[in-house]
């Protein structure tokens, strides 16, 4: 149990004093940036599925 308490508070250390963190407004610009992405993405996944969802059951209403 000791050990992983070393472990932790070695870890926090590391991210403390050793990694070079992002500025915060150059953070802020990028998140901005995946969030318009994750939605065009999602939105044209959306509209392929659908698509896609309309030909299935146009196909199997060509079967019946």
């Amino acid at each position: 149990m000791a050990g992983l308490i070393t472990y932790i508070k070695e870890s926090f250390d590391e991210l403390k004093n050793n990694v070079s963190w992002t500025p915060w407004p150059e953070a802020q610009r990028l998140t901005v940036i995946v969030a318009v992405f994750s939605i065009i993405f999602s939105l044209a996944i959306w509209g392929v599925d659908t698509v896609f969802s309309r030909a299935v059951r146009a196909y199997f209403d060509l079967l019946n």
